[in-house]
């Protein structure tokens, strides 16, 4: 199981169909797991937050949200979803293919406003809360996307890709943001490489050591900036993001908690199940027959 399948791991309620890109996913944050760590796709996604309150990281900056906030995330930037102050939350995740708007021929909207936002040399507002400039607009777009996906009319694909493209035209022609500092960017290039590299490897044994030679830096160096930009250390980062895995296993699977440790990284069970009681206040035994259900 990787990232984005544990983020989407509610895929029987999707809204999609085959051969069309935009997938709506209801989520919960503790219900459904604990937090989605820190993951980046080629995806665009959009995070709708219906109840309750949480924090929401992208690209290193913190936005605490609340009922009614709306996100964007474009494709390429790092992004987590976490509890704030042991309060849950729930929300809506749309994912999508933002290709599927760029025309076959390049024409001004490609030219102008969907290639640059792909090449990262456009940026565009990531946070809108109720009583923002043109939030209501964006809302009421939004709204209505997924209320046609949940009917399915005839032809009901191209309703959605244009209230896709009436929300577009308001972050194009409004909301376009200053690029970060050249030095934010190459931190986040950095992050990115670990993110996908724990990502890929978490089931396997990782060493500081490893990490810091694929990145060309001294093992000093290499904690001294993972420190600095997440805030916590590799070690702990690792270890907790094997231990969302572990609680998503837990419930989506039947595997013993012995094979799901293993799966996800752990080769010593009483060091798992220590840290997983430390991280979840309940036992892995515990946590599956209270979420299971």
């Amino acid at each position: 199981m990787n990232i984005l399948e544990y983020e989407n791991y509610h895929e029987k309620k999707s809204h999609s169909s085959e051969g069309f890109p935009y997938n709506t996913y209801p989520c919960s944050i503790p219900l459904d797991f604990q937090c989605v760590p820190a993951h980046w796709h080629d995806d665009t996604e959009i995070i709708y937050i219906k109840k309750g309150r949480g924090l929401i990281t992208v690209d290193l900056i913190e936005y605490p949200v609340s009922a009614g906030s709306i996100l964007f995330i474009y494709p390429g930037q790092v992004h987590s979803i976490d509890q704030s102050d042991g309060s849950s939350m729930e929300y809506i995740n749309i994912i999508f293919k933002l290709e599927m708007l760029l025309s076959k021929q390049t024409d001004v909207c490609n030219r102008h406003f969907f290639v640059p936002l792909l090449d990262g040399t456009l940026h565009l507002s990531t946070h809108f809360t109720p009583g923002m400039p043109y939030y209501d607009e964006i809302a009421d777009y939004i709204n209505a996307a997924d209320r046609v996906c949940q009917t399915k009319p005839p032809a009901y694909e191209m309703v959605v890709k244009g209230h896709l493209y009436l929300v577009f035209q308001i972050l194009f022609a409004y909301c376009c943001e200053k690029q970060s500092s050249r030095r934010n960017q190459k931190s986040l290039e950095k992050m990115k490489f670990i993110v996908r590299y724990i990502e890929n490897n978490y089931m396997n044994r990782i060493t500081i050591e490893e990490v810091a030679h694929v990145m060309g830096l001294s093992q000093s160096h290499f904690m001294k900036f993972f420190k600095n930009t997440m805030g916590t250390t590799f070690t702990d980062y690792l270890n907790d993001y094997r231990l969302t895995m572990a609680s998503r296993l837990l419930i989506s699977s039947e595997s013993s908690i012995l094979a799901i440790a293993t799966e996800v990284g752990f080769d010593n069970l009483s060091y798992f199940n220590r840290l997983f009681k430390k991280r979840f206040y309940i036992t892995p035994r515990e946590y599956r027959k209270r979420y299971a259900s």
